[in-house]
């Protein structure tokens, strides 16, 4: 008995040893990252932001060391009509008259004496733009300032509002909202911080962020999926900046490239011109960064709500995919927008018949360069962040 019960005891404690020794290891714990962490983020970024807003806030009083420019350039303007041109006083010249159809002098014959050029192709009953100098001598009053396009503007921004709308509806209705938004900050914020002598890449950065919270969540709506583009926005937004600064750095770019620049220093000589340059780096990456990330954290979600069961590693790599066709298109779009942007000046280049080393070389040409890698760089880096962060947050829901 005493033997048989010995027996019996070692078989269980075998049989115990064996249980033990198949019991797989409990695997570490599992990344989690949830809709609700992202969202905390976002509310700690949103706190930032609106304080360093508040702290750089401009005064509008512009820092110049020369006249104000509204000494040289009319600030009010009035409608004017064409209703007669003749000859000048010499071979390729033409008297035009205007009759001021606004103003306080409406009523009024102006007669002005231009070189027969594209810019001066008047006829009668074009309508013009006339600046109004009333401390001037009366005979220089009023001068001709440029076409009368508002019409034509106001025409194309309805047919813009409304193709948006009848599209996309409320949430056309939304987007419209926040571009208002955007273009508020820009004109009232990062423009008059810069001019006010603040580190113009300081503004735009927080310009940027400021932006980039009013118009995707303005656009999109409160939910997860803004959240995560928010984010993935502001991520590539941060890599944009510090890549510029160093490139801008490195390739020692002053910022007195192009025309306006030359401009500015009249009456703004104290403004860091180079920094002009990062700040439109800046705020032209986030020109297309918000579409880049809405387009894949919205990919990401119609994916899980396709397949419930699909876990972050799988919504990741199939976000991916859609991802890198989407980088294709975007790079090509940015650098044909910068392109186009710039068509007179590379026209001018290829009239000189220099060489394209010659051509990227020069400082006006390298700056768009710039502005364009370093901007596709920013867009491409923002594609696994966003995907990322949706494959966790879309999982977790």
């Amino acid at each position: 008995m005493s033997d048989s019960r010995d027996a019996a005891d070692e078989h269980d404690e075998k049989a115990a040893w064996d249980d033990f020794m198949s019991t797989p290891e409990p695997s570490p714990p599992r990344f989690v990252l949830t809709a609700r962490q992202l969202t905390m983020a976002a509310a700690v970024g949103a706190v930032l932001v609106i304080i360093l807003t508040i702290v750089m806030w401009p005064d509008r009083n512009f820092q110049q060391e020369s006249n104000s420019l509204s000494d040289f350039v009319a600030t009010e303007q009035y409608e004017a009509v064409v209703i007669d041109i003749g000859d000048g006083p010499c071979e390729n010249c033409i008297d035009v008259t205007f009759e001021m159809v606004a103003g306080p002098d409406e009523g009024l014959l102006v007669v002005q004496t231009f070189s027969s050029n594209p810019i001066t192709d008047f006829s009668d009953g074009d309508r013009v733009v006339m600046g109004y100098l009333p401390d001037s001598p009366e005979q220089f009053r009023y001068q001709f300032f440029d076409r009368q396009r508002r019409g034509v503007l106001w025409a194309v921004a309805l047919l813009f509002a409304a193709t948006v709308v009848l599209l996309g509806r409320m949430r056309g209705l939304a987007a419209l909202g926040g571009l208002v938004a955007s273009l508020g900050v820009l004109f009232w914020f990062v423009l008059p911080g810069i001019l006010d002598g603040k580190p113009p890449v300081a503004v735009a950065a927080v310009g940027a962020a400021l932006i980039a919270y009013l118009a995707l969540y303005v656009a999109h709506g409160f939910r997860p999926l803004t959240t995560v583009a928010l984010i993935g926005t502001l991520g590539a937004l941060a890599l944009t900046t510090l890549l510029s600064a160093a490139v801008v750095e490195a390739a020692q770019i002053t910022g007195f490239a192009s025309e306006e620049a030359s401009y500015l220093t009249l009456f703004s000589a104290d403004l860091d011109f180079r920094g002009l340059v990062l700040a439109g780096v800046v705020l032209g990456a986030m020109g297309a960064l918000d579409d880049v990330t809405v387009t894949q954290a919205s990919a990401v979600w119609e994916l899980r709500a396709a397949d419930p069961t699909m876990q972050p590693r799988r919504l990741f790599r199939a976000g991916l995919r859609i991802g890198r066709d989407h980088i294709a298109s975007t790079v090509n779009t940015l650098v044909l927008a910068y392109a186009g942007a710039a068509m007179p000046l590379l026209a001018l280049f290829v009239l000189s018949e220099q060489s394209l080393g010659s051509l990227a070389n020069s400082e006006a040409v390298a700056t768009e360069i710039i502005r364009t890698f370093v901007g596709s760089i920013g867009l491409v880096a923002a594609v696994p962040l966003t995907t990322w962060l949706a494959a966790h947050a879309a999982a977790e829901e």
